[in-house]
């Protein structure tokens, strides 16, 4: 019996070799995306979560009488003022990441009018951190000269007087992104001449 045998054609060889080629680099590539995709998804599953930025938290501890002394001199009308706050304050750091902040400032104010400030130099807060301040600030008198308002107050023994500190801050996300924001805190407080105290004291904060 003779049995014929059909060799394959080497145009169809060749052919079959470039659908198992181009089979396997769309499987490659298939594979490749769906890891990137992977990838990607637990990425932005980490950063929603674990590793969302979360804003520094400033708070005022505490505020007290450093230094004080006030008079006024009726002729000729004069008012002498040497006033000098602690302010002891706080920020926390509730991100699983360091935070950097920047070089920021406390002011004083006297309705509304600033009269003394001192600078926060720049630093950074470990996660879940926080960091202690211990913070004077001082009234300059001579921005008070023009402020009628003032003659009034020492006289009464009364002295309304507001302090406000920003500190804006850097978080980095994953390595990746650079996240700002900015923590500040505002205090009303009543400075009492004649027994040396602070009273009324309301604090206010926000996060941006």
């Amino acid at each position: 019996m003779n049995i014929e045998q059909k060799e394959e054609h080497p145009l169809n060889a060749n052919n079959n070799n470039r659908r198992k080629r181009k089979r396997r680099t769309c499987i490659c590539i298939s594979v490749t995306v769906s890891i990137l995709l992977l990838i990607a998804l637990v990425i932005l599953i980490l950063a929603l979560t674990v590793f969302k930025p979360k804003k520094p938290v400033t708070t005022v501890n505490s505020i007290k009488i450093k230094d004080l002394d006030a008079s006024v001199n009726l002729l000729p009308l004069r008012v002498s003022l040497n006033v000098s706050l602690d302010l002891d304050i706080s920020i926390k750091n509730p991100n699983k990441v360091h935070v950097k902040y920047r070089n920021s400032t406390a002011v004083i104010s006297y309705k509304g009018q600033e009269v003394g400030d001192v600078p926060i130099p720049a630093g950074e807060i470990g996660s879940d951190g926080t960091k202690q301040m211990n913070l004077t600030l001082t009234v300059f008198a001579d921005r008070l000269l023009t402020n009628i308002d003032v003659y009034r107050d020492v006289i009464s023994g009364n002295l309304p007087v507001s302090t406000y500190t920003r500190v804006a801050s850097k978080v980095r996300l994953l390595n990746l992104f650079n996240i700002r924001v900015v923590s500040t805190s505002s205090c009303d407080l009543n400075i009492s001449i004649s027994d040396r105290s602070v009273s009324n004291q309301t604090c206010h904060y926000t996060n941006k």
